[in-house]
C-alpha cells in the first residue's frame, strides 16, 4: 500500500515527517551495527557515532515544534550537520576496521536518503517562508 505524502495540513507532529521516520530508521541501524564495535570504543567512537545519529531526528523533531520557519530551518541545519558528523565517524570506523565496506555502504545509502529528503525539506521551508 502506497502512502500519500503528508500535506501541510496533515502534518500534526514531527512523526508525520518522512525525513524524521527515515532518520529514526538510520538511528536504529547505527545502534545495531555499533554493538559489534570493540568494548574499548564504547565510551569514545561508539558513543560519538550514536550521539550524532540520534541528534538527527531529535533536531528535526525540535525544529518542527518551533513556531517560526526561521527556527525550524535552524534545527534542520543542525540535523544536517549531525548527519555529516555521523558520515565522518562511520568513515573513520570503516578505516579502523570496525565496519566492513558492505555494511558501511548500506549505512551510507541510508544517510544519503536522509540527506536528500532533509535538503528538500530545507528548500521547501525556505521557499514557503519567502513567499
Amino acid at each position: 500500500m502506497t502512502q500519500n505524502p503528508p500535506t501541510k495540513s496533515s502534518i500534526k507532529s514531527h512523526r508525520d515527517l518522512i525525513v524524521w521516520q527515515k532518520a529514526m530508521d538510520l538511528v536504529v541501524s547505527v545502534y545495531r551495527e555499533t554493538e559489534t564495535f570493540p568494548k574499548s570504543e564504547l565510551y569514545s567512537l561508539t558513543r560519538q557515532i550514536r550521539r550524532a545519529a540520534a541528534s538527527i531526528p531529535a533536531n528535526i523533531a525540535e525544529g518542527q515544534g518551533r513556531r517560526f520557519a526561521k527556527e525550524f530551518l535552524y534545527y534542520l541545519a543542525n540535523a544536517r550537520g549531525s548527519l555529516w558528523e555521523l558520515d565522518t565517524h562511520l568513515e573513520l570506523a570503516m578505516r579502523l576496521g570496525f565496519l566492513d565496506q558492505p555494511l558501511h555502504f548500506r549505512l551510507q545509502n541510508q544517510m544519503d536518503e536522509v540527506g536528500r529528503i532533509l535538503s528538500g525539506l530545507i528548500r521547501s521551508v525556505t521557499n514557503s517562508s519567502q513567499a
